[in-house]
């Protein structure tokens, strides 16, 4: 079999990739690129198998690799002997790595490899996006290629593999209150001693950090997405992007105007909840209503998919969570969207019915809907949080959860009931961490340094 290669190299590396590739009938370069622009069109037109390339190629992100990927062509990253070269290659998905400075005798093994076994990368599919370092450090506040120190509260300082549990908080259009019982079930599970990560992922109405009461502006989705796309988003990169808010739990803020949702790729989302999972026993994500993949009508296949970082998600979660408000019009809502989720959402979908009131529904209205539910979509309800506009209202105003301003409502005690179904136990690796109360400042809003 003859090995189909690609280039995209840089001048340091070019010569001595090309000598050592000449004259072998196994192997066959098919294109030398000038550019990252250059060598995703060769892929996608199916000319190569083996895309060789430098970490220095401008534009070369972890949707490249991806794209790359769907195109089965598997890369080989070229580096020379610079350490953060290399962990940024292999952020982005590149598994194969060969040494630039004697490529002769790696580069042919590996290549020879690869002619009987061309891996698919470990990547989702998505888009290009070229961004540059400086902007995403700049933004985050940090240096992406520096070194840094994980905090002692992560579940993953001590060296070990650690894979937390990820709960994807879905509901339909017309804001049943997908927010609301994230950030609510966060701080239940916060509460129980249980390390907590609440992501706002909402690409079209972010508001976690108004309902939090942050009063600071924090890089949030924005710069991680960033900092995955360019390899260098890890446990200590996340853990400084996700500040403690008082309640005790973790929170990575959404982003501060719906225009940036170009800047979260399909790609970037699910890096961004794979580290999050070793940051965390538990990762709360609010998602996006809308489940439509209508880019895939483009000619451009390249083009942004603006709901790409909620199927990402529901893909990746391990609990699914769909809300629906109890009225005839979120009923509705519910039973359609839940026939678009076959083959999207892998768990059964546990249901939470909010702001369940008798006024909307008739007498007995927790009987009602869950009559309509079982009837009309096969579903059987989790959970009835019911209307207590008050204690929403009191604890929005004050920018708190309902376990600090109303501690006693019917509300609280029925997320925290849910939080106790979907994760009955505390995990081993967070239940010498229990939850401390921190005092609120007037200096800096919410966020605690704890």
């Amino acid at each position: 079999m003859t090995l189909r290669i690609l280039t995209a190299l840089d001048h340091r590396h070019e010569d001595g990739v090309a000598t050592t590739l000449v004259g072998r009938r196994d192997l066959q370069v098919v294109r030398r690129c000038p550019d990252l622009d250059d060598l995703l069109a060769a892929a996608a037109a199916g000319l190569g198998d083996v895309a060789l390339v430098s970490s220095t190629v401008r534009g070369l992100d972890r949707d490249a690799v991806a794209h790359l990927g769907e195109a089965d062509v598997t890369v080989v990253g070229i580096v020379d002997d610079d350490e953060a070269a290399e962990r940024r290659l292999r952020q982005m998905g590149v598994a194969e790595l060969v040494p630039a400075r004697d490529p002769a005798g790696d580069l042919i093994a590996t290549l020879a490899r690869l002619s009987t076994r061309v891996p698919v990368l470990d990547a989702t599919p998505t888009e290009a996006l070229d961004m540059d370092a400086e902007l995403a450090a700049l933004e985050a506040g940090l240096d992406p290629f520096g070194p840094s120190i994980l905090p002692a509260d992560s579940p993953g300082l001590d060296g070990e593999e650690h894979e937390g549990l990820v709960i994807s908080v879905w509901g339909p259009a017309g804001a049943p209150g997908r927010t609301t019982v994230a950030v609510n079930l966060a701080a239940e599970l916060a509460a129980r001693g249980t390390s907590c990560l609440l992501v706002d992922a909402d690409t079209y109405g972010a508001c976690v950090g108004q309902v939090l009461g942050l009063l600071d502006e924090a890089p949030g989705l924005a710069a991680a997405a960033r900092a995955a796309e360019l390899g260098t988003l890890d446990l200590p990169t996340l853990a400084r992007l996700t500040p403690t808010v008082a309640t005790g739990f973790r929170v990575l803020t959404g982003l501060p105007t719906p225009s940036r949702w170009s800047e979260v790729r399909a790609a970037s989302m699910a890096h961004i909840i794979t580290v999050a999972r070793g940051l965390a026993d538990v990762v709360v994500v609010d998602c996006a209503s809308c489940l439509d993949d209508d880019e895939e009508l483009s000619y451009d296949t390249r083009a942004p998919r603006r709901n790409g970082a909620t199927l990402a998600v529901l893909a990746a979660a391990d609990r699914f969570v769909a809300v629906a408000a109890a009225d005839p019009v979120g009923l509705q809502r519910l039973v359609r969207a839940l026939q678009e989720l076959d083959g999207v959402v892998t768990p059964t979908p546990t249901i939470v019915v909010n702001r369940v009131r008798s006024s909307a529904v008739g007498s007995a209205p927790e009987r009602r809907v869950g009559e309509a539910l079982s009837r009309f979509a096969g579903v059987e309800v989790t959970a009835y949080v019911p209307e207590d506009r008050t204690s929403l209202d009191r604890a929005l105003l004050a920018g708190r959860v309902l376990a600090e301003e109303a501690p006693g409502s019917v509300v609280r005690e029925r997320i925290r009931q849910l939080a106790e179904a979907l994760v009955p136990e505390v995990t081993p690796a967070s239940a010498s961490r229990r939850r401390r109360w921190l005092p609120r400042s007037a200096t800096m809003g919410r966020w605690s340094t704890a």
